[in-house]
């Protein structure tokens, strides 16, 4: 494999959890929270989608909406039923919420195992052309489609956040809850607004990756654990940091192996979060909260 083709590799990689970052990210800054089940919204997604491909014959323009609907059903869920529940019975705290997101990642994956089977689905291409030679690289059409939807999707949230009425007011209310209810602000709406576009994002992030390595019902715990590493680097100062602290992750997970063998990644990984755990929790692009 060559240098180029290596690079080609750690952008595939560092888009993919750059976008659940990004998910991750959303609901951050507009809800004041952690939402580790992402990984799983991804990864129901993905096998959704080509299990209905597979097992009965749908149309791609089918089979990818429905794949979406089901992590944007997760998700919403998880905010109606669990965060925003299990919060107003704690008093607004934020560790019992959190165990129970957490309980809600591994629920999702039995699932999704019970459902959709317990074997690894192929994804399926949403373009499928001849790959071309670009820099020495090999780059076929699912790495188009992943870096270019990556491209696109960071984009369009950074300026919805920036330029609109609906982005700013997301913003505000994460900032300070409290302080947005008093100014009327309808902070429960903003709240599954961030918690629905999440969840298409993660379910964006799975249909674009999973022709690339694939998906099965485990899949989730691994993706979530990596992309809130990559938001712990990135921060949660801008929209685009998550996209910084996946890149980083994608070039160690790349490059630790292959020059120093097959569990380098993970412990690369694991000190680089350990660093900034202890020296830079706000990541390397902080928040600035308004008050």
């Amino acid at each position: 494999m060559t240098d180029a083709q290596l690079w080609l590799a750690a952008i595939e990689i560092g888009a993919f959890f750059s976008l659940i970052a990004l998910g991750m990210y959303l609901v951050v800054v507009g809800a004041d929270f952690f939402n580790f089940a992402m990984g799983p919204y991804a990864m129901a997604a993905a096998m959704a989608s080509s299990w209905v491909a597979i097992n009965y014959g749908l149309a791609l323009w089918i089979a990818m909406p429905l794949g979406i609907a089901v992590a944007v059903a997760l998700s919403i869920l998880t905010e109606k039923l669990v965060v925003k529940q299990v919060q107003k019975r704690s008093g607004r705290g934020e560790l019992p919420a959190l165990v129970a997101v957490t309980a809600v990642l591994f629920g999702i994956q039995q699932l999704a195992g019970t459902v959709f089977g317990r074997t690894p689905l192929p994804g399926q291409k949403i373009f499928d052309f001849d790959p071309i030679s670009v820099l020495g690289a090999t780059v076929d059409s699912s790495t188009v489609v992943l870096v270019v939807g990556t491209a696109l999707i960071f984009v369009g949230i950074g300026l919805w956040l920036n330029r609109s009425t609906s982005g700013r007011r997301l913003r505000a209310v994460g900032d300070s809850p409290d302080a947005a209810r008093v100014l009327g602000l309808p902070v429960d709406r903003v709240r599954l607004i961030a918690f629905t576009l999440a969840g298409v994002i993660a379910a964006v992030a799975g249909l674009l990756f999973a022709p690339k390595a694939g998906v099965q019902f485990t899949s989730g715990l691994s993706w979530t654990l990596t992309a809130f590493i990559a938001l712990v680097i990135g921060g949660t100062g801008r929209s685009w940091a998550p996209l910084i602290g996946g890149m980083v992750l994608g070039v160690v997970q790349v490059f630790a192996p292959y020059y120093f063998g097959a569990s380098a990644a993970q412990t690369a990984i694991l000190l680089i979060a350990l660093v900034f755990f202890a020296f830079r929790p706000e990541g390397l692009l902080s928040r600035k909260v308004r008050v």
